[in-house]
């Protein structure tokens, strides 16, 4: 039972990078990255929904992905910008809770995507007879909502659980956001249970996740080997590459964050791991699932073709855009 004279605290102080010098130019970094990102997701929504031959399941999960990753990373790096350049660094308690649950109900959401688009991946190249029956625009859909659904339940218990905690002071998070570790460090209470039922959950999300994504593409490495030509197993193999290295990065620093409840990294080194997911995965995301496609690529100039049309004019046989 909490002591009636102790105080109970209402906002915290994110103490984020403040022993680092070059506060504006981490700004402007982070801002940059920020910038690229919402920029070439918001693309990929637009080209995917604007262009009938990308209306497949592989780019509608590309479509869910885009918007997941705006949310995930707008949780955390608009307050990560105003804190570089502010001196007071404060959020208020209902604030923290709910980016908390936020930060975990999209990550979680993203392993369930991610997870799914493997196995589509899986799908097309090892059983591209039966595809279409496999993975009709019906069953797309539905993995797409379970993925959403799933998430969603998944950030109430984390963010429930550290609700009920008692902060008693001091107040400061060595971090940039409100994460699960910092703030469980804080508690005044016991974190036993909450510590266990979050690493269990870490588990069940990020582990299974991995695994069953992992198995997808050994499966998909298997078949490649078999392709008779060269030039199209290098192709094939490239971008399976591209998008395992993506996906270890991302699920390699979360676990390494949150499927360790005894072990207790440096706050420096919890903040560079979490840099990687929340600021530069969402960046590689779009790089590696779409601008280094073809199809999506002629996608986008045909888009730009027929939205400029719009604004052009024809003078003399020639297209002019105004």
């Amino acid at each position: 039972m909490k002591s009636p004279n102790v105080s109970t605290v209402t906002e915290f102080q994110l103490l984020g990078f403040q022993n680092l010098e070059w506060q504006t130019l981490l700004f402007a970094i982070f801002l940059f990255i920020y910038f690229l990102t919402v920029t070439g997701n918001i693309v990929i929504i637009a080209v995917v929904s604007q262009e009938k031959r990308l209306h497949s399941p592989m780019y509608t999960f590309l479509k869910h992905l885009s918007f997941l990753e705006i949310g995930y990373t707008s949780t955390t790096v608009p307050l990560l910008l105003a804190n570089l350049l502010s001196q007071r660094r404060a959020i208020s308690f209902p604030a923290c809770i709910a980016q908390l649950y936020f930060f975990v109900f999209f990550g979680a959401t993203e392993c369930f995507l991610l997870a799914m688009m493997a196995y589509d991946r899986y799908l097309a190249i090892c059983s591209p007879l039966h595809y279409c029956f496999l993975m009709s625009p019906e069953i797309c859909t539905k993995l797409v909502a379970i993925s959403w659904l799933t998430g969603l339940g998944t950030g109430f218990l984390p963010s429930l659980m550290i609700s009920k905690l008692d902060f008693c002071g001091p107040n400061q998070i060595n971090h940039f956001f409100c994460d699960l570790p910092p703030l469980m460090q804080l508690s005044c209470s016991s974190v036993y249970i909450t510590e266990m039922v979050i690493f269990i959950l870490s588990v069940a999300v990020l582990c299974i996740c991995f695994f069953l994504t992992l198995v997808s593409y050994a499966f998909i490495v298997s078949s490649i080997l078999r392709i008779p030509s060269a030039s199209g197993r290098m192709k094939t193999f490239s971008t399976c590459a591209s998008h395992l290295a993506v996906v270890t990065i991302y699920y390699g620093t979360m676990i390494s964050m949150y499927v360790r409840p005894s072990a207790h990294l440096s706050p420096e080194i919890n903040k560079i791991i979490s840099v990687f997911y929340t600021v530069v995965t969402p960046l590689l995301n779009p790089v590696i699932y779409s601008l280094r496609n073809k199809d999506f690529k002629e996608a986008v100039r045909k888009v730009m073709r027929r939205n400029h049309g719009i604004c052009g004019v024809r003078r003399k046989g020639s297209f002019f855009v105004r």
